[in-house]
């Protein structure tokens, strides 16, 4: 502006602000700045009432009579009275404005869930676990599928295949897990969602007897439990993957395949195109070396063909989140530090194990570090130390499975006992449902309906079916 200033009097002032590309009426602006005045507060109308009108209604509607009465209800004794203060709207805008007016009825509020925030930075510090459900071979018909998988290493601990979802089967697959990683007390945060068996007692007085955190997400929020639900992508976008599954043993058969896939050759973006049993036992240091080595030879032969900087292979994770703070950032698989210090290592991590050690060769096998020998675990003992009640007979249901129907529940979904239950397929037993005696006291001896004339003399047998946990 002030070169406008000083050409204007020789050129004129259009051509000066031409020449310097100013807009004329920016500079008669700021050559007589207009005088700045402040906004009035907004003037009240005519016709609204006065402090003192607005304060009498208020002290009638505090009244005794009037307290527990809607203004309109207060309006019409008025009008009945022979008083007329102002209308009904106008009442309701005098109690807002002294914030009185809200829901009076006695409602339904919902607690405020905290966002679950949970930190690994190694292997069995925090699992997370859920059930999904795959089509069976008729309409209502499913297999439901119990995946256990660990978030910092992605490698599947423990899963199982059951013709029902249950609070019981549940129970022993997390515990034969626990066992076979070797998962020391205080160590372990599960975290899943809200599902009936995840919320159960039976679960929760396990995780408390076994030392092990337990956490959930908020409801109706399924990216609270990421990883399981990305797995179960994976599992479900596969190309084999079936419409439909014909028997329990072609579901078994087709997730057991899965599982050693995606254990032992799957290279998971989400953790440095590794694999998730590299990273679960400790061998992606070596592996991000080797990588590292090749890349540093292809660099060295042909360094035209990159921009910049040597190549680097993608680093492995070192610290992974369930739902970060948002001042920690992206911290996976970076070189962030977490905000919070939790150790590296709470305990032993489990020697590697496979599903199925059949499938090994005999070069394989002499190179496999042995399996520790199963640690004794007297679970009593911890509750006492924890302060909770004694558990009786862990490896039973909480509850009869007897059921007035013939056949229900299947053979596949009651549990088996502990010592028949193996965490390994090479030991897998049968698991065998005898026909139940009915109270024919409390039913009649013929059920009309659906079921015919079935009477409870006629044993049916249930085929033998196989339930492995894994």
């Amino acid at each position: 502006m002030k070169a406008v200033g000083d050409l204007a009097p020789s050129i004129g002032t259009v051509r000066a602000c031409q020449a310097l590309a100013v807009p004329r009426a920016s500079y008669y602006r700021g050559k007589t700045p207009a005088p700045r005045v402040e906004e009035d507060a907004r003037r009240s109308p005519a016709r609204a009432l006065s402090p003192p009108e607005r304060q009498a209604v208020l002290d009638e509607l505090h009244s005794e009579r009037f307290v527990d009465k809607a203004p309109a209800a207060a309006y019409a004794t008025l009008l009945d009275e022979g008083t007329y203060l102002c209308s009904i709207r106008t009442m309701y805008r005098i109690l807002s404005d002294a914030d009185e007016v809200r829901e009076r009825r006695n409602q339904l509020r919902r607690p405020n869930y905290k966002k679950p925030e949970l930190l690994a930075t190694g292997p069995n510090e925090v699992w997370s676990w859920d059930i999904t459900k795959l089509l069976g071979p008729a309409k209502w018909k499913y297999f439901y599928l119990y995946v256990i998988l660990d978030i910092f290493s992605r490698y599947v601990v423990g899963w199982m295949i059951a013709s029902r979802e249950s609070a019981d089967l549940a129970k022993r697959l997390i515990r034969e897990t626990v066992e076979k990683q070797g998962v020391a007390e205080d160590q372990l945060t599960i975290h899943s969602d809200r599902g009936p068996s995840m919320k159960s007692h039976g679960v929760a007085q396990l995780l408390a007897a076994l030392g092990i955190t337990k956490s959930h997400s908020r409801p109706h929020v399924s990216n609270d439990n990421p990883f399981s639900e990305s797995q179960f992508k994976t599992l479900k976008y596969r190309p084999d993957f079936p419409n439909r599954f014909g028997s329990h043993e072609h579901a078994h058969g087709f997730c057991q395949e899965f599982f050693t896939w995606y254990n032992d050759e799957h290279y998971h973006s989400g953790i440095g195109l590794l694999t998730p049993s590299s990273v679960h036992y400790g061998d992606a240091d070596e592996i991000v070396a080797k990588r590292q080595a090749v890349l540093e030879a292809a660099y060295a032969r042909s360094p035209e063909r990159f921009v910049n900087k040597s190549p680097s292979p993608p680093a492995g994770p070192t610290a992974v989140w369930i739902n970060p703070p948002s001042a920690a950032g992206k911290t996976s698989g970076g070189d962030q530090s977490p905000l919070i210090e939790i150790p590296t290592s709470c305990g032993p991590v489990a020697p590697k194990t496979e599903l199925d050690i059949s499938h090994l060769t005999s070069a394989e096998a002499l190179t496999r570090p042995e399996m520790p020998a199963p640690r004794e675990m007297n679970l009593n003992n911890v509750a006492h130390k924890n302060g909770l009640p004694e558990m009786h007979d862990l490896g039973k249901p909480d509850a009869s499975l007897t059921h007035p129907r013939p056949g229900y529940p299947s053979a596949s979904c009651v549990p088996a006992e502990l010592a028949s239950v193996s965490p390994r397929d090479d030991e897998s037993t049968q698991c065998n449902l005898l026909p139940q005696p009915l109270n024919t006291r409390a039913m009649p001896q013929k059920i009309p309906g659906g079921l015919g004339d079935w009477s409870p003399s006629e044993a049916e047998k249930a085929p033998p079916k196989e339930l492995t946990l894994h």
